[in-house]
């Protein structure tokens, strides 16, 4: 609807509508930059609300001859005409303040020099070591790559991964990784959240799987395939205490660990 600018009722009521669906509108700003157009309208819907509320009060003075309560005293109804009058010219007065305090908070916010919403910074995963196989260990394992490819080969290894136990024994011996660790003439593959190392020249194999760093204890549930039969072990610290970031106490974990 378009106002009128005649029909002082029809024009109230789709002003009412208006404001009612600001209300709705700004309740989220997508661009804040927004934000100082609409205080300069609102700033222009206060100077119309003022003069609205002064013809309003005019119109009750000027009319009170015509006024009557409703058992059909004049007196009364002129008194409440005026009463009427003298409340709608104290709003009005008061308006002023509210247009001096939404004009200086748009002059402040013409100041700001709004910049796009930062992209939100990527959690990228770290590593868990699962296992590390080398020499006759990892002999078995690079057979599987040579005749059943990585796939065959990550699944062999994921047997390894007992979860909860893996992530907190990677924790207390320090192997987790910001980036799979790999020497110069490593090959990697990654699939399902692992990442599978390997190297045919030195004759060995590693496998890490990925760990939200957000959630730093948040890990998978224990993998439920049954162990390969293979003469490799997985590395699992001794502690006696429940520090998962207390050094590590066993010298034996060392074991082909620089890559």
């Amino acid at each position: 609807m378009m106002p009128t600018f005649q029909n002082p009722t029809a024009d109230a009521a789709e002003a009412s509508e208006a404001l009612r669906g600001l209300a709705h509108a700004t309740r989220v700003f997508e661009d804040p930059a927004d934000t100082c157009a609409v205080l300069g309208d609102l700033l222009a819907g206060v100077r119309s609300l003022r003069q609205v509320l002064d013809q309003l009060a005019t119109a009750d003075v000027t009319n009170r001859v015509r006024a009557y309560d409703d058992a059909g005293d004049k007196s009364s109804g002129a008194t409440s005409a005026l009463a009427a009058t003298a409340e709608l010219r104290q709003a009005a007065a008061l308006l002023d303040g509210v247009h001096d305090r939404v004009d200086a908070a748009m002059s402040a916010s013409g100041r700001i020099a709004w910049r796009p919403e930062p992209e939100p910074a990527s959690q990228s995963p770290r590593w868990v070591s699962v296992v590390f196989l080398q020499g006759q260990d990892a002999d078995e394992v690079l057979a599987i790559i040579d005749r059943d490819g990585t796939d065959a080969a990550i699944e062999h290894l994921a047997g390894f991964d007992m979860g909860e136990e893996t992530t907190q024994a990677a924790l207390v011996s320090g192997y987790v990784y910001d980036e799979p660790p790999t020497g110069p003439l490593d090959r990697l593959v990654e699939e399902g959240g692992y990442v599978l190392t390997y190297n045919l020249d030195h004759g060995h194999v590693s496998l890490l799987r990925a760990h939200p760093e957000a959630r730093e204890l948040d890990t998978p549930p224990a993998v439920t395939r049954p162990l390969p039969q293979s003469r490799a072990r997985r590395i699992v610290p001794s502690v006696e205490e429940d520090d998962y970031f207390a050094p590590s106490q066993a010298s034996s974990l060392s074991r082909g660990r620089a890559l």
